[in-house]
C-alpha cells in the first residue's frame, strides 16, 4: 500500500528516486553572462510604452491569484487526492477481508483485472482535477506521462495530454504578451512578424508557442514564438506556496514517505529559473557551442538539431527561435502508424537506436564535458524531425554541476566500462566507493553491494542481475532504489536525463549501457591538462596529423548527416530495405565490440 500511496502523492511532484530524481530538483544556479537585449525588449518598461502597448491592445490581461483563490486550488486538488488514495486502501482492505472470509485467494489475473480498474478511475478523477486547475499541477503531470516505466498505462495515458497540449491562451491575448514585450514605439505586430499562426504549435503550463514567419527588416526567417502565460508565475509558485505550507505541518510526522517541504522548497527555487527567457536563451546558445565543438574546439557536426534564439527578439517573457519542423516524441508512435511504419519494421528500430546515440552523445558531452546540460528531457521536449533528425527544445530549465561532481562522475563511468564482472568484488568495492563520494547516502542496514548496484541500476541498464540481490525493476521490493536514503542535489537532475535515456532503451527493446557510450568522454576529461596541451600544441608534424585527423572525422560525419537525410526521402518500401541493411550492419558492428570488450 505504501507503493500505492506514493503513486498519488507523487502527483504533487514526486516520481520515486525517481521519486526523488524527478522532484528533489535543485535551483539552477547558473552563472551565465547576461544575454545584451535591446533597449526595446527589456523586462522592465517604462510608462510611455505600456501606454503605447493599452493603445494597440484592447485585450485584459488576467490579474495575479489571490490569497484565497490560491488557498482555494489547494483545497480542491487535495479534496481529489485524498479520496483516491483512500480508495486504494479501501480496495486493498475489501480484498484481504474477502479472501479471510471465502479462504480463496484471488488469481493474478483476477487481482490484475481489480486493479487496472482502480486505475482507471483514479486516473480519470486525478486528469480531471489536473485539467481544472492547470497551473502546477500540469507540471506534476507531465512528469507522471513520461515514465511508462514507472507508472500503471491507466494513469500515464490518461494524463499524456498535458505533455505538449494544454488549453492554449486566445491568440488575441498572445499577441497582446508580443507587443507589449518587444514592440517599439510606433512600431506594430505586422513590422515584425509577416505571418503568425494564430493556432499554437503546443501550449505548456508556462507558454505556448507558434509558428510564425519574420518580415525582411528581421531576416525574413521561419521561426517559433515562445509566449508565457500572463500571471503563471503568481499561479505556480502559489501553488507550491500552498504545498509547502502543507507539507510543513506533517514535516515531523510519519504522515508522509519523504520529507516533502524541502521537496517543495527545491522545486519552488528552480521553477523561478522557467520565467526568465533571457536566460533561456543564453543557455540554448550554450549547449549549443557545446555540442557543435570538438573537444579540440573544432566544428563537429552535432548529434541533435537546437534551436538558435533570434537577437533583438528576446525578452523575459517572449524569445523567438529557429522553427523546428517536426513532431514531439511524445505523438511520434502515432505519426509512423499514420505513415504506415510498423513499429517492429527495420526501420523504426534504426530510428530507434538513432534516438538513443543522439540522446547518449548530447547528454553525455554535455554533463561531463561543460557539467551545464539541460535538465528537463521529456517526450514533450524531445522532437522527431521531418528529415528524421532529433531535435531538443525547451531550455527553460537548465543545470550547472560542480567540477568535482563532473570529474566523479567521470570515474564512475570508467569504473563500471572497465569491470571485469558484475560480482567482482574490488569492482564492486571501487564502484560503490565512487557512488558514495558522488554523495550518495544508504539506509543503515544495506548489504555492502549496495552503492554498486545504485550506479550500475543508473548507469548500465545492459545488465540482467544486479550485485548484492538487488533486481532492475525500480517498482520491485528488491530495487536498489529502496537503498537509499537521500541522493546529492549535484545528482538529482542527471539522474533525470539517465532515467529517461534508460525508459527509452526499455521501451524500444534495446540494451544500453551508458556508462560504456560515456566511458570514452570520460576518460578524455580526466586527461591531465598537460597532456592534452602537449597533444595540441606539440610538435608540428603531431599536431598537423591531428588536425588533418579532425577534419577526416568532421567530413564523415557531415556525410552520414548528408546519407541520412537522403535516405529519409526515398520510397517506402526502398527505405524500408535501406534500413533493413543499415540495422544488420550496426548490429554486427555491435557484436564485435562485445566480443572484444
Amino acid at each position: 500500500m505504501k507503493l500505492l500511496f506514493r503513486l498519488i502523492t507523487l502527483t504533487v511532484g514526486i516520481s520515486n528516486i525517481p521519486c526523488i530524481i524527478n522532484a528533489f530538483t535543485t535551483a539552477n544556479h547558473r552563472k551565465l553572462s547576461s544575454l545584451p537585449l535591446p533597449s526595446t525588449a527589456t523586462p522592465e518598461y517604462d510608462t510611455q510604452q505600456q501606454k503605447s502597448a493599452a493603445a494597440t491592445v484592447s485585450v485584459e490581461f488576467p490579474p495575479p491569484l489571490t490569497q484565497v483563490e490560491r488557498l482555494q486550488r489547494a483545497a480542491k486538488f487535495w479534496s481529489s487526492a485524498i479520496p483516491i488514495v483512500l480508495s486504494y486502501y479501501s480496495k486493498s482492505a475489501e480484498l484481504r477481508v474477502k479472501e479471510a472470509f471465502t479462504g480463496v485467494a484471488l488469481t493474478d489475473e483476477e487481482q490484475e483485472l481489480i486493479w487496472n480498474e482502480q486505475h482507471e478511475k483514479g486516473a480519470k478523477k486525478l486528469a480531471d482535477t489536473i485539467t481544472s486547475l492547470k497551473g502546477f499541477y500540469v507540471k506534476t503531470a507531465q512528469i507522471i506521462s513520461s515514465r511508462r516505466d514507472l507508472f500503471p498505462p491507466e494513469y500515464t495515458d490518461a494524463l499524456s495530454h498535458f505533455t505538449d497540449n494544454v488549453d492554449p491562451l486566445p491568440v488575441e491575448l498572445a499577441k497582446a504578451v508580443v507587443e507589449k514585450e518587444l514592440l517599439v514605439k510606433g512600431e506594430t505586430f505586422h513590422d515584425i512578424f509577416a505571418e503568425f499562426d494564430e493556432t499554437p504549435l503546443g501550449a505548456a503550463s508556462v507558454a505556448q508557442v507558434h509558428r510564425a514567419v519574420l518580415t525582411e527588416k528581421y531576416g525574413s526567417r521561419e521561426v517559433a514564438v515562445k509566449i508565457q502565460r500572463p500571471s503563471i508565475e503568481s499561479k505556480l509558485m502559489g501553488d507550491i506556496a500552498n504545498l509547502k505550507q502543507l507539507a510543513k505541518t506533517f514535516r515531523e510526522t510519519d504522515a508522509l514517505p519523504l520529507d516533502y517541504y524541502t521537496v517543495f522548497c527545491e522545486l519552488e527555487k528552480q521553477l523561478q529559473d522557467e520565467f526568465d527567457f533571457v536566460a533561456e536563451a543564453v543557455a540554448m546558445d550554450r549547449i549549443y557551442e557545446t555540442v557543435t565543438r570538438d573537444e579540440n574546439g573544432l566544428p563537429c557536426e552535432s548529434p541533435i538539431v537546437l534551436p538558435r534564439p533570434v537577437t533583438g527578439l528576446i525578452s523575459k517573457r517572449v524569445l523567438v527561435m529557429d522553427y523546428l519542423k517536426g513532431v514531439p516524441l511524445s505523438r511520434a508512435a502515432d505519426e509512423m502508424l499514420k505513415k504506415g511504419i510498423d513499429p517492429n519494421s527495420p526501420e523504426s528500430q534504426l530510428f530507434g537506436r538513432r534516438l538513443l546515440r543522439a540522446l547518449t552523445d548530447v547528454f553525455g558531452r554535455c554533463i561531463l564535458e561543460t557539467g551545464f546540460f539541460h535538465a528537463d528531457p521529456h517526450p514533450g521536449n524531445i522532437f522527431v524531425l521531418e528529415d528524421g533528425r532529433i531535435g531538443l527544445i525547451d531550455f527553460g530549465q537548465v543545470k550547472q554541476i560542480g567540477s568535482r561532481a563532473r570529474e566523479t562522475l567521470a570515474k564512475v563511468m570508467i569504473a563500471l566500462d572497465e569491470r571485469e564482472s558484475d560480482e567482482n568484488p574490488s569492482d564492486l568495492e571501487k564502484i560503490g566507493q565512487l557512488a558514495l563520494e558522488l554523495g550518495v547516502e544508504l539506509n543503515e542496514g544495506t548489504p555492502p553491494e549496495a552503492p554498486a548496484a545504485v550506479a550500475m541500476w543508473l548507469f548500465d541498464g545492459s545488465v540482467d542481475t544486479l550485485p548484492g540481490g538487488y533486481e532492475k525493476g525500480e517498482l520491485s521490493p528488491n530495487s536498489p532504489v529502496k537503498a537509499l536514503k537521500s541522493f546529492p542535489q549535484d545528482l538529482v537532475l542527471v539522474g533525470r536525463s539517465t532515467i529517461l535515456i534508460k525508459g527509452l532503451s526499455s521501451r524500444l527493446n534495446i540494451p544500453w549501457s551508458l556508462s560504456k557510450e560515456w566511458a570514452p568522454t570520460a576518460r578524455k576529461v580526466l586527461t591531465p591538462a598537460e597532456a592534452k596541451q602537449s597533444i595540441t600544441m606539440g610538435k608540428a608534424g603531431l599536431s598537423n596529423k591531428i588536425r588533418m585527423r579532425d577534419v577526416v572525422k568532421l567530413l564523415k560525419s557531415w556525410g552520414r548527416g548528408k546519407v541520412s537525410r537522403a535516405v529519409s526521402r526515398l520510397p517506402a518500401p526502398m527505405r524500408t530495405k535501406v534500413a533493413a541493411v543499415a540495422l544488420h550492419l550496426q548490429k554486427r558492428r555491435e557484436a564485435r565490440e562485445a566480443k572484444l570488450k
